[in-house]
């Protein structure tokens, strides 16, 4: 027989070829993502094992060892070939051989196959999402009660909401902190949720039995709970959350619109607006946005006439409102063994901090005047007045923005989907008086002149995880194309070599429509983790084709 390619250089090409791919994406997707999983490095030497070990063995045992042609025979002949591997590929082959239409058909339907399977991204069968949901053993609940919502109201409610959660059976504990953040995770700490430290704000950390002892994942139990807890009864203005440990990259939200604009009150209009959108989409959950609601507030002032009237010293006002709504400290306390003394403080109960006739007929010195020696109550020297507080502000480098913040869950739980579902409800709402905001897909936009809403949370590092990794792949199959270039002296064959790396989306598309799962970064890494696989196995075949 012929002799095969040197064997050497098909080795080194074939390594190259699976590891190349993998090579670039690891470096480029750094500062993105964790490293390339151990895993796909493995899978490409183990692949390589087999290709290059375990598949001959496998035809040396099962197929015999090729027969010695005679000067008769002719070693292209596939007639030559015996055995049920043969005939098999006799009656696959020969009717797409027969003729040069017949080929041309085929690679025609292969073509058509292949851009078939990208359809189902346009029909949402298959969705773009960063990462698959992660099996944890945590799911918090947060609740935001309406501002100046007592300490007590909150834990009350808290109650009653592990009340409903606490048949669930893969359910073991559930911790209510009410007032207070709890002892925040990997969630807590990317979400920010360390800075919730308000008598109005709540936290249930619901803990669930290890992986291995339950059959359902966290995020059908993460389900569960988010429909048991609609049965809740909360005031209005109630922002009741599910929320579950993200598997990847840390973001604000799933889904996150950030508004830019002029001036705050056409910001917070408009945020106002797309809040009522994103709450108009069933599978859209946990909205809400960043300016809140404005608390309503007491503005004490001194009445300046009456002041002077009775000669009394500001500072002892002050002084008296100090000691009556919050403390005063009278002296420390050297006892015990501590280091630093401990302050002694004097303060009314805190059922008693409001104001009332008895607070407003506390008696103030009226001594600032020569000969002066009397008291005056502290409502005589005071205007007080109800007023609306400060929206909170947010500024996202350096430039006022407003966000409306969500996550997903039902019959979509990909950001994409989202997206186009509230792009729809904003072209078909009239937007009155207010200016209709401009979609931006990535980035801030160029001037706040114009209202423009810009795509962040889980879609922009989607958007910037398969941008670099769609760079990457592009490097590798021209890295593997000037390889096979200077192997084989054509600059034809390795674009046959290179055909067949289209084809697997046809597969890929396919499995991921059938289980209902979601195109995810793993996925983009495995297919070019695939496209090693095969333009390895394709460097072998066409050396062994031109050598037979």
């Amino acid at each position: 027989m012929a002799e095969v390619g040197n064997p050497t250089v098909i080795a080194t090409l074939t390594v190259v070829a699976a590891l190349l791919p993998v090579m670039f994406v690891s470096g480029m997707m750094g500062p993105y993502m964790s490293p390339i999983p151990a895993n796909v490095s493995a899978t490409m030497m183990f692949s390589f094992f087999v290709a290059v070990v375990l598949t001959p063995w496998l035809m040396m045992r099962f197929a015999g060892r090729a027969p010695i042609h005679h000067a008769e025979e002719k070693p292209g002949d596939v007639n030559s070939a015996g055995g049920l591997l043969g005939r098999v590929y006799r009656i696959a082959v020969r009717p797409v051989l027969g003729s040069k239409a017949h080929a041309w058909t085929f690679l025609l339907l292969v073509g058509a196959a292949t851009i078939g399977s990208m359809v189902l991204f346009y029909t949402e069968d298959v969705t773009v999402k960063l990462l698959p949901f992660d099996n944890k053993s945590e799911v918090q609940v947060m609740l935001d009660l309406p501002e100046g919502t007592s300490l007590e109201e909150s834990g009350r409610t808290l109650d009653v909401a592990a009340e409903l959660l606490m048949d669930i059976p893969e359910i073991t504990s559930i911790q209510s902190h009410a007032g207070t953040v709890a002892p925040f995770n990997f969630n807590g700490l990317v979400r920010h949720y360390f800075y919730r430290e308000s008598q109005e704000l709540g936290d249930l950390q619901v803990n669930l039995l290890p992986k291995g002892e339950r059959e359902r994942e966290s995020h059908p139990i993460a389900l569960e709970i988010r429909k048991r807890l609609k049965a809740l009864k909360v005031p209005e203005g109630t922002w009741l959350k599910v929320v579950e440990v993200p598997p990847g990259p840390p973001v604000l939200s799933t889904l996150l619109a950030e508004v830019y604009g002029s001036d705050a009150p056409t910001r917070r209009a408009v945020a106002d607006k797309l809040e009522g959108l994103f709450k108009s989409v069933p599978f859209i959950v946990n909205v809400d946005n960043s300016h809140g609601e404005r608390r309503e507030r007491l503005r004490f002032s001194i009445d300046q006439e009456n002041l002077e009237y009775h000669g009394i010293s500001e500072s002892d006002v002050y002084s008296a409102i100090q000691s009556l709504l919050g403390s005063t400290t009278v002296g420390y306390s050297h006892r015990g063994e501590g280091r630093w003394p401990v302050a002694i403080t004097v303060a009314l109960p805190k059922s008693e901090r409001t104001l009332s006739e008895r607070l407003l007929a506390t008696p103030v010195p009226a001594n600032a005047l020569p000969g002066s020696r009397g008291v005056v109550e502290l409502g005589g020297v005071l205007k007080i007045r109800k007023e609306k507080g400060s929206y909170l502000i947010y500024r996202h480098n350096l430039r006022p923005v407003e966000m409306v913040q969500a996550d997903l869950a039902g019959e979509y739980e990909a950001p994409i989907c989202g997206m186009l579902a509230v792009q729809k409800k904003i072209d078909e709402t009239d937007w009155g008086d207010l200016p209709k905001p401009e979609v931006l897909l990535h980035g801030q936009p160029v001037s706040d002149a114009n209202v423009a809403l810009s795509w962040d949370g889980e879609w922009e590092v989607t958007w910037v995880t398969f941008r670099d990794m769609r760079a990457a792949f592009m490097v590798a199959l021209l890295g593997i194309y000037l390889l096979v270039v200077g192997q084989f002296g054509s600059f034809k064959l390795p674009l046959v070599i290179l055909t067949p790396v289209p084809l697997t989306l046809i597969g890929i598309m396919l499995g991921h429509w059938l289980f209902h799962a979601p195109f995810t970064a793993t996925s983009m890494i495995d297919f070019i983790a695939f496209t090693g696989i095969i333009v390895r196995n394709s460097i072998l075949l066409v050396d062994f084709i031109r050598h037979a």
